[in-house]
């Protein structure tokens, strides 16, 4: 991401301060102008983390069938190994060696596309980050901020959250990243405002963001749903007085390594972003 904003911000309409380092571990931040608000990303996956005796430990919450092949690597070369399930449900690579135990693995990537959708694995949260480096190009106010570990537990968002309140007085929050397809929320629809998950935000920004929606004709579905959690559950949970929501177009099958979204509701998210990073 930082070798990609130094090759591409030239042509933005502002060029902005990366902020990164040990302080923020693996996270990076891009502040434009005089920040009022920051939308946030993860960066992280879902994946395996390598046991003993052929077992994988998963990384968040990744969804398998048996089959799926992995990729990874350890101290002796390249990994690309095959996920099976025993008889006990139990996840195991087969692979030619034994793999280091402590080695991180994920789905090989098998991107496709139609005239309507991408497939892909990762699209969580892959399309949180594109729409994040999309709406860089015209942001002229405002801090985008890439995290880590949102799929494992979380850890980063405090520090980012009292570096941008206290520094910058920033109250105002979003979150782009994926949701599910349910039987609420369907593809191809626009991008879904969330009402809540296990975390309720604040009603009148809420109310703020879907008149935004309806006034600039932003195509758009309302979730409501009672778990599930992202970056914005430590947002709340912060000491700070910060409005958020959690703002991004459903995909079906995640988590696993088919991942697939309309692109119509990639636009409509983007869309949507470049509006709330200069309105609110």
């Amino acid at each position: 991401i930082i070798e990609y904003v130094r090759q591409n911000s030239s042509s933005w309409r502002v060029n902005p301060q990366i902020i990164h380092g040990d302080a923020f571990q693996d996270c990076l931040m891009l502040i434009f102008g005089k920040p009022k608000i920051a939308a946030f990303a993860h960066m992280d996956t879902t994946g395996f983390t390598v046991r003993y005796q052929d077992l994988l430990i998963p990384i968040g919450g990744p969804e398998v069938a048996g089959g799926e092949v992995l990729i990874g690597s350890d101290r002796f070369g390249e990994v690309e190994c095959k996920l099976v399930l025993d008889a006990e449900h139990q996840v195991r690579y087969q692979f030619g060696r034994a793999i280091q135990s402590g080695t991180s693995l994920v789905f090989k990537s098998k991107f496709s596309e139609d005239q309507n959708t991408y497939t892909s694995p990762y699209l969580d949260n892959r399309i949180g980050i594109a729409n994040l480096l999309k709406i860089a190009e015209d942001l002229e106010h405002g801090v985008l901020v890439f995290s880590c570990w949102e799929e494992h537990g979380g850890g980063s968002v405090p520090y980012l959250v009292k570096y941008l309140y206290e520094q910058h007085h920033i109250s105002k929050m979003l979150i782009s990243d994926i949701t599910w397809v349910t039987d609420g929320v369907q593809s191809d629809r626009g991008v879904v405002i969330s009402h809540r998950d296990k975390n309720i935000p604040r009603k009148s920004f809420i109310e703020t963001i879907t008149q935004l929606a309806d006034s600039y004709k932003i195509p758009y579905q309302i979730e409501v749903e009672a778990y599930g959690s992202s970056d914005a559950g430590e947002i709340q949970q912060s000491p700070y007085p910060i409005d958020w929501c959690f703002i991004g177009p459903p995909i079906e099958n995640v988590h696993t390594d088919h991942e697939k979204i309309s692109k119509k509701d990639i636009r409509s998210m983007i869309s949507f972003y470049q509006v709330l990073m200069g309105t609110l």
